[in-house]
């Protein structure tokens, strides 16, 4: 998959259906004639079992050396002594806009989830008796996620802004916030409590275009959202900063699955799709999309989507139809 001065791709298949899924995305990515180099980085819960270090400090330099990442799962323990390594390296190579898009026959809009602050601020004591973590909103934060969120719903509809100022009182900064930078660019908008929103995505999604939220309501949202359009393992994110990127399914390690054989590749290869987009690639992020969509209307469908398909089926279904496109 590598030419002549090509891009540098850090692979990281993590844990669990981690590398199940990113070997699909590897293998449509190939279909589709893409040409980069591969670096391949082992990092996570199962490389910190064995050696008792999920990430080392030269691990984060690959990273950052690459012009991008693919991301396949990574398994979090709720243990106090093991930090989160998504969280460390979206801080570390500042990956403040989460870009999650929900597609199905009906409906079509985007979560776009503040990436660094809110509740994984990572500021946090652990005690026996009592907790405390720091939920941080910042100007600048508030701001640049209202930009970008505004970059999607200029070439759409609205903007919705999901807060819960009403309670939160770091709220209304990023209301305020995103209000005039919507303001600013003359881009429609309103806003919503999350509580509302949670409800609106069950009974009225159609209702929204573009959602900007802090971390936290972003991520339990775009949750929420995967189960609207049918399944977590069919939705795809992107994790962007302004010099660096990293594309994710949004689903989680699914360890209770991992080696079946019956993952749900499409999140992983969607996520590959939207690394061509941002590599300048339009043209083979089209035909992957197109592919996948083609593969689904077909029945090439895992069983999280009631179908009897393996991963490996999925994958060679979206390979065959790329022919076509």
């Amino acid at each position: 998959m590598s030419g002549a001065g090509s891009k540098k791709v850090a692979v990281v298949a993590g844990d669990g259906i981690g590398p199940e899924v990113i070997e699909s995305a590897l293998a449509v990515l190939d279909g589709a004639g893409a040409k980069f180099e591969l670096i391949h980085v082992e990092i996570g819960l199962a490389r910190w079992k064995k050696t008792g270090l999920a990430m080392s400090e030269e691990d984060l330099e690959t990273l950052k050396e690459c012009d991008c990442i693919l991301f396949g799962a990574i398994s979090t323990p709720p243990d106090p002594n093991y930090k989160s390594v998504l969280l460390r390296i979206r801080k570390e190579l500042d990956l403040y806009a989460n870009i999650r898009p929900f597609q199905s026959q009906d409906l079509d809009f985007i979560i776009v989830r503040e990436n660094t602050e809110g509740l994984y601020s990572g500021l946090e004591e652990v005690g026996v008796e009592e907790s405390h973590t720091m939920r941080v909103i910042t100007r600048r934060g508030s701001e640049r996620i209202a930009k970008k969120a505004c970059e999607l719903a200029a070439r759409r509809k609205k903007l919705t802004i999901i807060h819960k100022s009403n309670v939160l009182k770091s709220d209304c900064l990023f209301l305020e916030t995103c209000r005039a930078v919507a303001a600013g660019r003359g881009v429609l908008c309103d806003d919503m409590l999350v509580d509302a929103a949670a409800y609106n995505l069950v009974v009225n999604p159609q209702r929204f275009d573009v959602l900007v939220t802090t971390n936290l309501f972003g991520d339990i949202l775009s949750d929420e959202a995967a189960g609207v359009i049918g399944s977590l393992g069919l939705c795809a994110s992107a994790n962007l900063g302004t010099d660096h990127a990293l594309f994710e399914p949004i689903h989680g390690s699914a360890p209770d699955i991992a080696g079946k054989g019956v993952a749900n590749p499409v999140g992983a290869i969607r996520s590959a799709a939207m690394m061509m987009q941002w590599l300048g690639e339009p043209e083979k992020a089209r035909r992957m999309e197109a592919a996948v969509q083609r593969a689904l209307a077909c029945g090439a469908k895992t069983p999280d989507l009631g179908g009897d398909c393996g991963t490996a089926d999925v994958t060679k279904a979206v390979v065959e139809n790329l022919r076509i496109f």
